[in-house]
């Protein structure tokens, strides 16, 4: 089952009977959960978010749009916060198995829908962008309902990805794409002076020479008689709530104000709380699998229906078709990206991290889900070679089996080659960054990068056997052999 989360924006943060209203189909609809709801009076806005699977989650932030598009008409609408749309953003964040191409085509979709059904345009943003200006939300705003009403329909590079080049009346147009897990984090001054707000904003945030990875803007809020510096955090690996955070704080000073609190909105991934933690009790050595919660937890999934390590390699040694070599080889590169973690964890310096190694870093950790993703989907995909090899065997005078067999035999040349070209691209980025290690985990270093290159071996020795059966069938193989190639020539 393919999982993900959904975090639709609506323009309405004052009227609980309104929001609960717009929030009522998520909650009835059936393999959707409803994880939390935010609203905020001043931004005029809240932020629900959801998880389910697929199909399931894009009906249901469907029928939420749909009576979202019935109840909020921006030409009355009033807040802080910039807006396009009585749903202003719909972002999809691929989890567990799923991935971004999943993520981007669930947008596409909702999009379409959305379109045709509603009469809302629709403008695709983050990884789903069709344009590259548009992978910035901001950029799509940019102007919000006003400003985009005077210009969608007289300039193309306005013009929406989905229906067509004028708004709604009411509920004006909506930006829907995939992006990673994103956390929304606030700073409260110790001033209502939102000039201030702005200025601190301006200089923390990525597009003006900040901090990479994040995106701020100064807002009042009245209810509070406090200014507000206001954070989206695209990649928290990249710059942490932590770094943010200090570097408010020292644009505060400059204006002689400080910081009174902060918040976060939504939802926060563990490890970025851990982050702060480490950071603020000065923890240079912690180990977070010593804290109790995940203990607990890695002895749960330890039980019948968890796979260990341990059963793993029982599968593995068995008489069995799979898993195989290739399965086995994207473990391999989960553990080469998890050691390569483990030597940069200590290799960066918590007070003075250096970009590029926490680039680095975080690429390892996304390498070592997708390593996972991959080893499963070897399996799979050797199944279904079988199945259709079998299908063909009975019904060798029918095309569909012939196509079912060639486009299975592809599918499972196609993940080892992603796995093997993970492999060399992340042994690289480490390679390049390994005279700034500490010396004293040279030996945990020389380990991943030995298992990056078993990893990219094992899973080109298993591209090469499905290129065999797909000459066999008559298929060219040219693009993967250049491919293969390149990956083999480089250092």
């Amino acid at each position: 089952m393919s999982m993900f989360e959904c975090v639709p924006n609506f323009s309405e943060g004052r009227d609980t009977e309104r929001i609960e209203r717009i929030v009522a189909p998520a909650r009835q609809a059936p393999g959707v959960t409803v994880l939390d709801v935010e609203r905020n009076a001043d931004h005029n806005r809240c932020v629900v978010s959801l998880v389910g699977e697929g199909e399931a989650l894009l009906d249901a932030v469907f029928k939420m749009m749909q009576v979202a598009t019935a109840l909020i008409d921006l030409n009355v609408q009033r807040g802080e916060h910039p807006r396009m749309g009585a749903t202003d953003v719909v972002p999809f964040v691929p989890l567990g198995a799923s991935t971004m191409a999943d993520a981007v085509k669930l947008a596409e979709r909702l999009g379409a829908r959305v379109a045709k059904e509603l009469g809302v345009p629709v403008f695709l943003y983050a990884s789903a962008a069709k344009r590259p200006e548009r992978a910035d939300l901001a950029k799509v705003r940019e102007g919000q309902f006003e400003g985009l009403r005077n210009v969608i329909a007289t300039d193309p590079a306005r013009a929406p990805d989905f229906g067509e080049p004028k708004l709604h009346p009411t509920a004006g147009a909506v930006a829907i794409g995939a992006r990673p897990v994103l956390i929304a984090y606030n700073a409260y001054l110790t001033t209502p002076d939102v000039a201030i707000a702005k200025k601190i904003a301006k200089a923390v945030r990525a597009r003006d020479g900040g901090l990479p990875e994040v995106k701020a803007l100064g807002f009042e809020i009245k209810e509070r008689n406090r200014a507000q510096v206001s954070m989206n955090l695209t990649d928290f690996h990249v710059t942490s709530m932590h770094r943010a955070l200090e570097a408010v704080r020292r644009e505060a000073l400059r204006f002689g104000v400080g910081v009174e609190e902060s918040e976060i909105v939504g939802l926060v991934p563990e490890d970025a709380l851990f982050d702060a933690a480490e950071y603020y009790l000065q923890l240079h050595s912690f180990d977070r699998s010593a804290v109790l919660e995940r203990k607990v937890r890695s002895v749960a999934n330890a039980e019948p229906g968890h796979e260990s390590i341990a059963s793993y390699a029982g599968r593995l040694a068995a008489r069995t078709p799979t898993p195989g070599g290739g399965s086995a080889a994207g473990v391999v590169g989960a553990l080469a990206s998890a050691l390569g973690e483990m030597v940069l964890a200590y290799s960066i310096d918590p007070a003075k991290p250096a970009d590029d190694l926490v680039a680095v870093s975080a690429a390892l950790t996304e390498g070592r889900r997708r390593f996972l993703e991959l080893s499963d989907e070897d399996s799979r995909s050797y199944d279904a070679v079988r199945q259709a090899k079998k299908a063909r065997k009975e019904r060798p005078e029918d095309p569909a089996a012939q196509d079912a067999y060639v486009k299975a035999v592809r599918g499972a040349a196609e993940v080892p080659l992603e796995t093997a070209r993970r492999a060399v691209e992340l042994g690289r980025r480490l390679e390049s960054v390994r005279s700034r290690t500490r010396p004293a985990l040279s030996s945990d270093l020389v380990t991943s990068l030995a298992f990056f290159r078993a990893s990219a071996e094992g899973a080109l020795a298993n591209v090469a056997i499905n290129l065999e059966d797909l000459k066999a069938a008559g298929q060219s193989t040219e693009a993967f052999d250049t491919e293969v190639a390149r990956l083999r020539s480089t250092p």
